[in-house]
Order: structure tokens, then sequence, then C-alpha cells
């Protein structure tokens, strides 16, 4: 049995061919060719089965022949913000990592201690899109341009807010288990804060805190800003699947 081909098309149901990149993906290396199928998706809970009418140099039109509707597979928003890393890499690990897993938005904070303040998110997106494409999730994470943290913690937030740090000063609470405890309780969204290497500064936290998130720790262990918010979006998961 051949394995399906996913493509990612986001107005798959208002045009007839595939976007620049994905058409050269499908012509020049997967050498498709008029009558084979192909899946699309259109990251927006939607797959559907088509196949090629035209294969030629850059472009690879398709025709519908079936729309397949996916179910969302968790009920909440999940929401990660993280302070980039100075290597750009972890956190592109991170993106794909966590699109595997299942999440839906990935914000970028700009905090005290960050040590990188200009992200190119378009980048990102792209890890994002191969990522989706490859676990075969339905709906595609939002990437968000970095905002400054306080502009971002003032925002208004619906649903379960959290900030996780380091500080014994401040008060702590278990993520998963607090999420675990919160099921019981209808929510829009779950928004999980992860600061830069150096943490949030506490003014930082004591400021998330004051805005009504919830102080909390991801287990004993100390962990690199990439390992903290892959764990805050497993522990997300996990709480939804109880």
């Amino acid at each position: 049995m051949k394995e399906e081909r996913f493509f990612y098309v986001p107005n798959a149901t208002t045009c007839n061919e595939l976007p620049e990149e994905e058409s050269l993906h499908a012509v020049r290396v997967l050498r498709l060719k008029e009558g084979d199928e192909l899946m699309l998706m259109d990251g927006e809970g939607t797959f559907f089965r088509a196949v090629v009418t035209m294969a030629s140099g850059k472009h690879c039109s398709y025709s519908i022949e079936e729309t397949l509707p996916q179910e969302r597979p968790w009920p909440c928003h999940l929401h990660l913000a993280i302070a980039p890393t100075k290597m750009m890499e972890r956190m592109e690990w991170l993106a794909e990592k966590a699109t595997e897993v299942g999440f839906d938005e990935l914000s970028l904070l700009d905090c005290r201690f960050s040590e990188r303040r200009v992200v190119k998110t378009p980048r990102l997106d792209k890890i994002v899109v191969s990522a989706m494409k490859q676990s075969r999730k339905a709906w595609k994470p939002v990437v968000n341009e970095m905002q400054d943290f306080k502009t971002f913690v003032d925002r208004h937030h619906q649903g379960l807010r959290y900030i996780a740090h380091c500080y014994n000063e401040v008060p702590r609470v278990n993520l998963f288990c607090n999420l675990c405890a919160k099921q019981a309780v209808a929510c829009s969204q779950i928004l999980v804060l992860v600061g830069p290497e150096g943490d949030f500064s506490i003014d930082e936290v004591r400021m998330a805190v004051d805005a009504g998130f919830v102080s909390v720790d991801l287990g004993k262990s100390r962990l690199r800003t990439e390992t903290a918010g892959l764990a805050a979006v497993m522990m997300m998961q996990l709480a939804q699947q109880r």
C-alpha cells in the first residue's frame, strides 16, 4: 500500500493548484504525474483526497475528489508562550516537536533576561508546516511575532493561565497536577509561559501573578528552555486525555 502524500494548501477549496514550494516538491522530488493521488490539508481541520490533473515545471494542479473533515483531538486551545534561546536551532526543534505532540499556538516573548530579541518567524512557520504534514495534524499551529513580556501579560487571555519559573520566593504548584485538577472546569484555552535560560526576572513573575497567572513548576528537574517548553506542551496534552 502506497503511503499517502500530504500537502499543505491553506485555500484548497478556492484554487486548483498547489503552492509553489509544494508544487516543486510534488513534481521534482516525488515525480507525481497526472492521475496520481495526493492528500491536501488546509490547516483548519479538513483533509481532501485529490488527484493530479497537471504536473509540469513549477506547477501542480489538482482536482478534489473527497472532503474529509477531521475531529479535533483536544478540546482546549493549547498556547505556549516562550522566550527564544540564543541558538535558534533549539527553538526550531521545539516548534517541530511541539507540533508533533499537538498544540495550537506559539508566542515568542521578549523578557528581561532574553538572549535573543529578534526571530525570523517565517522560518519557524515553515518548520511547523513540515511537522504538521509529517504528523498528520489537521490544524496548523499559529506562530506569533515576538512580543514584549509586559505587553503580552497585560493582554486579556481567556481560560487557564500559568507562568513556569524556578523562584522559591514565589509559591508554586505543579503544572500537571493543577491541570488535571482543573479538567472538571470548562475552559477555552490553556496558556503556559516559559522563560529564557536565565529564567524570568522575579519582577516579571510577580507581574504575571498579579495579572492572574498561576505560579507553577514543571517538576523537580531544572530544564533548558526548549525542554521546559516541550514538557509544558506534553503536560497540557496529557491532562486533556484524562
